[in-house]
């Protein structure tokens, strides 16, 4: 089963997307966060200067595994203290951070699981948890975004680690435990739109999908669950192979779901009715965003269709914040990878070839490109 979720009244609830509207033949702005309402108090200036505080609470909370620990049931603090192995200064500030934060709750002295977090950040519920991405976030990602005023500066990506001006995923596959982290972080920032994806494009139209950029098989895997007749290809670097034969194997749709290593510089993408570039175009230069487009559009069929999904910059450039501060993490993470709008992304689209090409909302703050050849 693959599922979607939605979060009202404290109760997370499955549920299925009621509309399929793959025909829609207009931009349909990624919703994101609103805009925000201006800072104007000393106190919500500094708030929001410190907004690292919070986000390290929740990042240490999910490392050292705290919702996986509780999703068994309540816990006192000197419970957790030893499960945890923490030394106990401190730590009923950081409980009670995590209950003011409204990531946790608290009755009679234990501390529980909301059912939001008890979904999404208990490691045991694979197909609902994002905290691989908080993982990554907090163990590569919080150190560079510290040099963001050099980034500014030299224009130059801050994470050494990753291969600073190189390619940085030749780095980070060379080593298999970040390979690994990194693979759970794409599936975990993946979840909701590939829930969405699902059931938005008409997958009844077509027999064979490609994910390109495939990471663990996440996509895959669940779209091939859903839609029995699909058969799917994730083509990613062979570092990544492993991680992708675990999911086919651990999901029961290894039958259909193959791997195919290659590097999309110098191969052709494989030839498939649907091609998925998801979370990949941000990371490259305005050159290459362009010729992976054009070699989707040569691995296609007549009327067979390209769909790019990640956080989409609303074309006003003011209300999508998450997809704005994605932009400057690919600053920060790499040489020449940059976020972009809808209409940017329809109009590389146009002149790869594709028509009737759209956009469409997903989860949160990403969206997907719709492109038919």
């Amino acid at each position: 089963m693959v599922h979607s979720w939605r979060v009202a009244d404290g109760k997370v609830t499955h549920f299925e997307d009621l509309h399929d509207t793959h025909d829609v033949r207009r931009i349909v702005e990624p919703s994101g966060s609103p805009r925000r309402a201006p800072l104007d108090s000393p106190g919500q200036i500094i708030e929001a200067g410190l907004g690292f505080w919070s986000a390290r609470v929740l990042q240490t909370a999910v490392e050292l595994g705290l919702f996986t620990e509780l999703a068994a049931g309540p816990l006192e603090a000197e419970q957790l203290r030893a499960r945890l192995g923490l030394h106990g200064r401190g730590l009923r500030d950081f409980l009670d951070t995590l209950v003011s934060l409204g990531l946790l709750e608290r009755e009679d002295g234990r501390y529980r699981n909301l059912p939001s977090t008890d979904t999404f950040l208990d490691r045991a519920k694979t197909d609902s948890y994002i905290g691989g991405l908080l993982e990554v976030a907090s163990q590569q990602w919080y150190e560079p975004w510290g040099r963001l005023s050099e980034a500014l500066r030299s224009g130059e990506p801050q994470d050494n680690v990753n291969g600073g001006m190189g390619d940085p995923f030749e780095a980070l596959y060379a080593d298999p435990e970040r390979t690994r982290l990194f693979q759970r972080a794409m599936t975990g920032g993946s979840t909701g739109s590939i829930a969405a994806i699902i059931d938005k494009i008409p997958w009844s139209r077509y027999r064979t999908v490609a994910d390109i950029g495939c990471a663990e098989g996440a996509l895959i895997s669940r779209l091939l669950r859903r839609h029995g007749h699909l058969t799917g290809t994730g083509f990613d670097l062979a570092a990544v192979a492993p991680y992708f034969d675990e999911t086919a194997t651990e999901t029961g749709v290894g039958d259909r779901m193959s791997f195919q290593p290659g590097d999309f510089f110098t191969d052709p993408l494989p030839q498939a009715d649907v091609i998925v570039l998801g979370h990949t175009l941000h990371d490259w230069d305005l050159d290459t965003k362009r010729m992976l487009l054009r070699k989707a559009y040569e691995a296609l069929p007549e009327g067979g269709r390209v769909v790019v999904y990640e956080a989409l910059i609303d074309d006003e450039r003011r209300h999508n914040t998450f997809a704005l501060l994605m932009s400057l993490h690919m600053l920060v993470e790499s040489p020449g990878g940059f976020d972009y709008t809808g209409a940017d992304c329809l109009g590389w689209m146009a002149e790869a070839g594709f028509r009737d090409c759209y956009v469409e909302h997903l989860a949160g703050p990403e969206s997907m490109a719709v492109g038919t050849k």
